[in-house]
């Protein structure tokens, strides 16, 4: 018998109707036995996830503020979805455990993770499954870094005393027993490290879209969805913006050589986006496999005469970004010129410093940061095979009018990043996107 391990999101868990849905996908299949849930999350577009009411309670607390009134709204609404489940379940006491919990500074990662915990007690007793905290599993390090190995031998352990289980999202424990969450989208990372525990044959992560498109469809004129992308593939563009997939729940299934495959909760007939290690399968009418950018660099742009023969001066150079905190995205560079890409935000504060020790230590002729790039990375797997590929992305960009910043290219050839100003981000976008795809 197949084993699946599904996760669902919070669109997928917002409310009552959405649980039944639910339900229904798990039941269809009995493959379906470990699931993950996230919180619930918006009703409707003005509506507030509940993680995010957590944190606000967490906020207001911290401030001396009274909670009673603004809990009363994170307990509607469980009891709401109870109600119209129909479900007979008296679940006033873990409410009003996890408000005390809160009130007795339990800590902002407790408060922020309780919303998967009650929902995975509400999912469990819906589906007459097994509930398994995840407190119990998952395990962190002294340093706060994910304990992969132990987790993985005692949750493999003790789900496979179970047929069918419920381990909430997004969160696990610290050696001294305290909650310590994943970054926001955590949930991802959870169904990933389950489906390595149980050596799981499928991960089906579950959302409000039928998998990846091959672009931004806020941007690009109707993208059409991809039906198979690698791991390599995945990461490139979830780095740069794409955002269906939490990027690091790649890792535990990629390990496993596990394949993931991305489905929508309100279209379950649709095959989704399947994530493989890896094909030689793609389209050779498009090459490409997507398109995703990012905004929000800057480029430290430094020029030096003779220095490609001034050994060590690039390890010179990033040593004082390291000094600063600063980690670089991309390193173009030239026989006398060195141009470093990094996050603005990365600058904040240390602009002047970074400047300033640059021209000291390095001893370069001139040393200057520009701002507002944005980067985007055209990826595909078949790029390798297809001749012209970088002079057709070159052609389009030039003929939208758009002037190129950066280019760089990975040694694998997966995908070529060009960056360009901000004010061209969209242009460029729709301008490489109709040479390939229309």
């Amino acid at each position: 018998m197949q084993t699946k391990v599904v996760k669902f999101g919070g669109s997928s868990l917002a409310d009552a109707k959405h649980f039944k849905q639910v339900a229904d996908i798990i039941h269809a299949d009995p493959a379906r036995r470990y699931v993950v849930p996230s919180a619930p999350g918006k009703r409707h577009k003005t509506d507030t996830k509940v993680t995010d009411m957590l944190y606000r309670c967490y906020e207001m607390i911290r401030n001396h503020e009274d909670i009673d009134e603004y809990y009363k709204q994170i307990e509607e609404r469980y009891y709401s979805i109870i109600r119209e489940l129909g479900m007979d379940f008296d679940f006033s006491k873990e409410l009003a455990f996890v408000k005390s919990a809160m009130l007795h500074a339990s800590g902002r990662d407790y408060a922020a993770s309780r919303g998967e915990y009650l929902n995975g007690i509400v999912l469990a007793k819906y589906l007459g499954f097994e509930f398994i905290d995840a407190e119990r599993a998952i395990f962190f390090r002294e340093n706060g870094t994910f304990d992969e190995e132990k987790t993985n031998s005692v949750l493999g352990k003790l789900l496979a005393r179970h047929k069918n289980a419920v381990i909430p999202g997004f969160y696990g424990s610290m050696p001294n027993g305290t909650i310590k969450t994943f970054s926001r989208g955590g949930s991802d990372i959870t169904g990933a490290i389950v489906a390595r525990a149980v050596g799981a044959d499928l991960y089906e992560n579950w959302t409000d879209v039928s998998g990846f498109m091959m672009g931004d469809p806020r941007i690009l004129d109707n993208p059409p969805p991809i039906e198979t992308i690698t791991y390599q593939e995945l990461r490139e563009l979830s780095y740069m913006g794409a955002t269906v997939l939490h990027e690091d729940s790649i890792f535990p299934v990629r390990y496993a050589g596990i394949p993931i495959n991305i489905r929508n909760t309100n279209a379950p007939e649709d095959d989704g986006t399947m994530i493989v290690s890896s094909t030689e399968h793609y389209d050779t009418k498009r090459i490409i496999t997507g398109l995703a950018g990012k905004k929000g660099f800057s480029v430290i742009h430094i020029e030096k005469d003779m220095m490609n023969a001034e050994v060590g001066f690039g390890r010179r150079v990033l040593e004082i970004l390291e000094d600063n905190e600063v980690s670089f995205e991309h390193l173009p560079s030239g026989i006398d010129t060195m141009s470093i890409v990094v996050a603005t935000s990365a600058l904040e504060g240390r602009r002047e410093r970074l400047l300033n020790s640059i021209s000291r230590q390095a001893r370069v002729d001139h040393v200057e940061i520009l701002d507002g790039l944005c980067l985007i990375a055209v990826v595909g797997r078949g790029m390798v095979k297809a001749k012209g590929t970088a002079a057709r992305v070159f052609n389009a960009v030039n003929r939208a009018g758009v002037n190129i910043r950066m280019i760089d290219q990975g040694s694998s050839e997966l995908n070529i990043i060009i960056g360009v100003d901000e004010d061209d981000y969209e242009k460029t976008l729709s301008a490489i996107y109709e040479e390939f795809v229309k």
